[in-house]
């Protein structure tokens, strides 16, 4: 019973493991073990000893270190351009005067609707578009099984939304890993480890 979980949604756990210094001779550069379980539909698992399922997956991945830190790099500078682009278009839509009474009604509502504002898909300018291509087509490259055959991305696969960059974001983060829960983002990364 201490064992048992559940996922009362679709969800991607991600967790990395960083192996010791020592390294087989024939290896030419550090790698890092991604580790994955995935479901497809909502699962209890109460007892592991008889627990079967056709809807949970799992897997590893080695990809290079260095590839990781740079990808790491790139998906926080996306980021950082993406809220920009919320920031200012906010701001532009905010620059109509309002009423005091109105300001502070909206400043009362505000927080609740923090999450909210980071689950709103992006308007992406053309330069940020192509940051957004280019790190995407990185991630395809690492999670796919055959990486030569992966070929750069000519459209964003999902949602761009803040909360979809700091995902990845977060899914790149050697320390901590992550969960991905169902949405376009989750389809997206479940078509490339299949």
């Amino acid at each position: 019973e201490s064992r048992a979980a559940s996922a009362s949604n679709k969800e991607i756990s991600i967790q990395w493991y960083i192996p010791s210094v020592a390294k087989p001779s024939n290896d030419t550069e550090p790698k890092v073990l991604l580790l994955y379980a995935y479901n497809t539909n909502p699962v209890k698992i109460s007892n592991i000893k008889i627990f079967s399922s056709m809807s949970v997956f799992s897997g590893h991945l080695w990809i290079p270190l260095a590839r990781i830190i740079s990808l790491r790099e790139k998906l926080s500078h996306l980021k950082e351009q993406v809220e920009i682009l919320m920031q200012s278009s906010k701001s532009f839509s905010t620059s109509v005067p309002t009423s005091f009474l109105e300001r502070s009604e909206t400043l009362k509502i505000s927080p609740s609707n923090k999450h909210k504002m980071s689950d709103v898909k992006v308007d992406l300018d053309e330069k940020t578009e192509e940051i957004a291509k280019r790190c995407l087509s990185e991630v395809k490259t690492l999670l796919s099984v055959v990486p030569a055959l992966s070929s750069p991305l000519t459209k964003i696969p999902f949602d761009l939304t803040l909360q979809s960059v700091t995902n990845l974001e977060d899914m790149f983060d050697l320390a901590n890993g992550c969960i991905i829960t169902e949405g376009s983002l989750f389809n997206w990364i479940i078509s490339l480890l299949h």
